[in-house]
């Protein structure tokens, strides 16, 4: 037969807004029959085959899909397989028409993906309102993904307002302990670069590597700079003495991880929900002069009950610290900072993080020399 695989019905025209039903049948007159009776309410494409019945609904898919399933070359079933394969058209629709009314038939176009199997002869009722049934579900889930889509995209921005907002508030505290402290130079970029490469060394470790996901490491990342926050509220006459500390000075600095921590927990009751950042920071704030042995402070937590992230920002301090020039000493090469480490494995540091930290020295070094103190412009 010479049907063309075109749009018949009546008024069509450009802007015609109806559903488009794609009629696929080998048999002239099935195609007269069911394109006069969805003629008026629907845009009707016409298929002869399966092979055109494809290329027409992969370049401009229907909303629903009439499908005989007896045709020469590839069959009803061979074209609904390849439509529900293809993600332009998996969700198109498809109600099969055919003659073979045995269960198994139907249950075979059912397991293909088909929403409805209508036998031959074709009652016109049936037919129509059935065709509306799927016609009014398929736009009815069209518009459910359309909102979801909607939906997905604000939560998106919503949530890059909330890390920019998050990455605004640790901007501003940590720069509440910059400007109190004249020799914290690069200091803060340093150790949260220090601390990124830890974490993503780290992760691979069988020991860490259900703690350290990648919004954990993110949010490790996003958390050090506050980690002396707590400095804001040590007084000038120690914070800016330029010499060593007395004892009674240094245990007046030590308070500076419980400023610390109150000052973060003081803005987490702010919050109506938990922040996992804040909660980093506190830990990190209030615990990383821990000591794997317990002899650190302020209140002598040892081993693997200081939480990971404070014992992975201790290495980081402790290095840049032993690196950094300060106006009571002169910076340490980065051999002698990481022997240092190394001789504190199992005392003052976490044994499977210096064993990290030796892997990646060198990354240490480069970072240290990229944000090298001198580097800044006056």
């Amino acid at each position: 037969m010479n049907v063309k695989p075109e749009i018949i019905g009546k008024n069509v025209n450009q802007t015609d807004n109806r559903p488009v039903v794609l009629i696929v049948d080998d048999t002239a007159d099935n195609i007269t029959l069911l394109t006069s009776l969805l003629g008026d309410l629907y845009k009707n494409k016409v298929a002869t085959n399966g092979a055109k019945a494809l290329q027409i609904a992969t370049k401009e898919p229907p909303d629903l899909v009439l499908l005989d399933i007896m045709m020469p070359g590839m069959d009803g079933y061979a074209v609904c397989k390849e439509l529900k394969s293809n993600q332009a058209t998996r969700n198109v629709p498809v109600i099969f028409l055919t003659a073979k009314s045995q269960e198994e038939d139907e249950t075979q176009g059912f397991a293909l993906g088909a929403v409805d199997y209508i036998t031959k002869p074709i009652s016109p009722p049936i037919l129509m309102a059935r065709v509306a049934t799927h016609l009014a579900l398929h736009e009815a889930r069209s518009k459910l993904a359309r909102h979801n889509e909607e939906l997905e995209a604000e939560v998106e921005v919503r949530t890059r307002q909330l890390a920019g907002m998050q990455d605004s508030l640790i901007t501003a505290m940590a720069a509440m302990s910059e400007t109190r402290d004249n020799e914290t130079g690069l200091h803060i970029r340093r150790t949260q670069l220090y601390l990124h490469a830890l974490a993503d060394h780290l992760k691979d470790h069988t020991k860490f590597k259900d703690i350290l996901t990648e919004r954990v490491i993110t949010m490790i990342y996003k958390s050090a700079p506050l980690h002396d926050i707590g400095k804001v509220g040590v007084p000038d006459r120690i914070l800016l003495k330029p010499d060593r500390l007395t004892p009674e000075e240094f245990e007046e600095m030590k308070k500076h991880t419980i400023y610390g921590r109150d000052t973060i927990v003081a803005a987490q009751k702010e919050l109506e929900t938990p922040e996992l950042f804040l909660d980093i920071a506190r830990d990190i704030a209030y615990m990383h002069h821990e000591k794997w042995d317990g002899k650190g402070y302020p209140s002598q937590v040892a081993g693997e009950d200081i939480p990971l992230a404070a014992r992975m920002m201790a290495i980081a301090d402790v290095y840049d610290a032993l690196i950094s020039k300060r106006v009571y000493k002169e910076s340490m090469p980065h051999e002698k900072a990481s022997a240092i480490i190394v001789e504190g494995r199992g005392n003052h540091f976490d044994p499977d993080i210096v064993d990290t930290f030796l892997r990646i020295s060198d990354l240490f070094d480069s970072i240290a020399k990229a944000y090298s103190d001198h580097s800044i412009v006056e």
